[in-house]
């Protein structure tokens, strides 16, 4: 950390802000310029309440030089990380496309729906048992019995499941339903005490980017999970909120280079949400593929106009094979595949 004394700033407050760097177990080295002292805290810079040092007497301004999230960052993790989920690599050179019904409705859909993802080539499957929406009269999920659901068709296709948690009251009927993947929504992305209990658990979770949330905000709060000691985090970018009114959400494509720089930790994109229309998801697809993402949410619904939510995002098992297809090219062109 550097410490900005102000010009006026007296031999006293110097010694004052020397002493505090001391109790939170750093050294300080000063450097007196002309008009200027400069301190420097060297040692674990994290540990220093950057708040309780601007509030010192003849500070003007400190600034970390040590990024404040450790473990998911890449400074301290060079390689990249591949997420072993169920035996389906995701982070590695093949981009995972996880396609899907945006919530589980009945028993025969969800088998459709899992046969069609299964053919279309598809490795993991998605689908919300518990729905967070903006209207409390709106669908809400199937609950458990979702789960019931989502669990009998993905297995009979082999494929693993992606659901998302809202209640950390349910977490332990996650696990006793072998959910392969928890997803955090863009709702909970800072609430802390969900993030606290699932980095208390072996399960790869996908944490979606709040919908204003910065990226230092993001990666933030998915130190909180790795700080609990699970480290499968999946970053999933799917579009912030802007003064923009002709889509649903900006998809802010720039977050995959700038969060591949940041962490070692995969990154992928939900372009379905980000359009909100489906006629949308196959340009956003193609764009986060060649920007390096590595996987992909896609919803994907039997007859989209009859699904119960999102029905206006959700492509039919057609328009999913066609999108597939064209996946591949743009894969294979950047060293990578489908």
């Amino acid at each position: 950390m550097i410490i900005v004394m102000s010009p006026g700033a007296t031999e006293q407050q110097i010694d004052a802000v020397v002493r505090k760097i001391a109790e939170y177990g750093c050294e300080a080295n000063v450097s007196r310029g002309v008009e200027r002292t400069i301190i420097g805290a060297i040692g674990d810079e994290r540990a220093i309440n950057q708040e309780l040092i601007d509030a010192m007497a003849g500070v003007e301004q400190s600034m970390h030089i040590v990024k404040p999230y450790k473990i998911v960052a890449r400074e301290w993790h060079k390689e990249n990380t591949v997420i072993d989920i169920s035996g389906v690599p995701l982070g590695g050179k093949t981009v995972q496309i996880i396609s899907g019904p945006c919530s589980v409705e009945t028993q025969v859909q969800m088998d459709t729906a899992a046969r069609f993802v299964k053919e279309s080539g598809c490795r993991l499957m998605r689908g919300g048992a518990f729905k967070p929406r903006t209207s409390p009269y709106s669908f809400q999920g199937k609950g458990v019995e979702g789960l019931e659901m989502f669990r009998r068709a993905a297995d009979a296709q082999g494929l693993p499941i992606v659901t998302e948690l809202m209640d950390v009251r349910m977490l332990d009927t996650f696990l006793e339903w072998n959910v392969d993947v928890i997803q955090i929504g863009t709702r909970n992305m800072q609430n802390f005490d969900l993030l606290k209990e699932v980095g208390k658990v072996n399960k790869p979770v996908i944490l979606k980017r709040g919908m204003s949330a910065t990226i230092s905000e993001w990666l933030m709060a998915a130190e909180y999970i790795a700080a609990g000691g699970n480290h499968n985090i999946i970053f999933c970018e799917r579009g912030i909120r802007t003064f923009e009114t002709a889509y649903r959400n900006v998809l802010d494509v720039t977050a995959i280079p700038v969060l591949k720089k940041e962490t070692h930790l995969p990154v992928i994109i939900d372009p379905s949400h980000a359009g909100g229309k489906a006629w949308m998801v196959p340009a956003l697809a193609r764009a986060a593929v060649a920007a390096g993402a590595d996987g992909l949410l896609v919803e994907m619904h039997p007859t989209p106009c009859e699904a119960w939510c999102d029905a206006d995002q959700a492509l039919s098992p057609d328009e999913l094979n066609q999108l597939m297809t064209e996946l591949g090219g743009i894969a294979r062109v950047i060293g990578r595949d489908i």
